[in-house]
């Protein structure tokens, strides 16, 4: 989860791109970072859409089905209920005058194919800071538990929590999802990638690490092991 406080709602996304693998892998990562997502595959359907329910921010193909993604952008920006509707552009068009004229059109970013998604993400939120930075905040608390992601730090009860890499992503990952139960197949997915071979018992060495980091034999475990299920983050 995004916003700041406990119980906000997701930020959400709506995702135009007639690409279903990209579709896909947009969804995916956009999930795993904390977002609300939802899929349409051509512009007149995006207009559509949008007029039903504004997302917050919407990730625009260029070369779309109907309605080409330059020309929704365009009807966006004359409509007064989506004039100041964060859009980020993406194409395969690389020419300077192509950047040019979607950013002229009203694009607030413009990320060229093929792109990393670990950038996409970042722009996303760089974007959401910008024109609404309620949905956006980077520094996230859960109980006495406040993780900063932009200063990369963890404090618990006013005191600063050295963590490694691998602990960081994991706690990050449960604060996003408190309550949530996640299996060791989940959490490995999430926090090491789905292309990356680990073995389940890795995770619980890096969720004792965490636990024994954030004070668990003081302060009480924040990490509740649910057996036969996982683990979850209660706070």
């Amino acid at each position: 989860m995004t916003a700041g406080s406990p119980g906000a709602a997701r930020p959400h996304i709506l995702v135009v791109e007639d690409e279903d693998s990209l579709a896909t892998l947009l969804q995916y990562n956009l999930d795993k970072e904390g977002f609300r997502v939802g899929l349409c595959a051509d512009g007149e359907e995006a207009l559509i859409l949008i007029d039903e329910k504004q997302p917050d921010l919407v990730i625009l193909d260029w070369m779309l089905p109907t309605v080409s993604g330059i020309e929704v952008c365009r009807r966006l920006r004359q409509r007064p209920a989506t004039r100041n509707l964060p859009i980020i552009m993406l194409t395969a068009r690389a020419e300077e005058s192509d950047r040019i004229r979607g950013l002229d059109t009203g694009a607030d970013d413009y990320v060229v194919k093929p792109f990393a998604m670990s950038e996409l993400c970042a722009r996303v939120r760089a974007v959401l800071r910008r024109i609404r930075p309620g949905l956006a905040e980077d520094q996230v608390s859960r109980g006495d538990i406040v993780i900063d992601r932009v200063a990369h730090k963890v404090n618990r009860h006013g005191q600063e929590v050295h963590l490694g890499p691998t602990e960081f992503r994991l706690l990050d990952h449960f604060m996003r999802h408190p309550g949530r139960v996640f299996s060791r197949e989940q959490l490995l997915d999430a926090v090491w990638g789905s292309d990356i071979y680990v073995e389940t018992r890795t995770v619980d060495v890096h969720i004792g690490r965490l636990r024994r980091a954030l004070g668990a034999a003081r302060e009480g475990d924040p990490i509740r092991t649910v057996r036969s299920a996982g683990y979850s983050l209660e706070v």
